[in-house]
């Protein structure tokens, strides 16, 4: 399985410059690559996330969640997320 080069290009977005909030990505069976599906602006959350997500169909996705720590300090993590029903 292939995966698509934007998928990359958006992971690195987000890792690097913090574009996006997630990225949900689907395997395509047509041409047998993994593909991006939506991506997330930074003002999404994780509801929105979680909305986009299908009911009946797997994917894939990273997810930037933004946390304070016990000392007040701004944090950031990105999960990767497998979605399967």
């Amino acid at each position: 399985m292939a995966v698509h080069d934007e998928c990359k290009l958006k992971f690195l977005e987000l890792k690097a410059k913090r574009n996006h909030r997630f990225i949900v990505f689907k395997i395509d069976e047509k041409i047998q690559q993994v593909t991006v599906e939506r991506v997330g602006s930074p003002q999404e959350s994780y509801e929105d996330f979680t909305k986009s997500l299908p009911a009946d169909e797997c994917r894939y996705a990273v997810f930037d969640f933004d946390f304070t720590t016990s000392e007040n300090v701004q944090k950031s993590k990105i999960f990767f997320i497998a979605w399967y029903v």
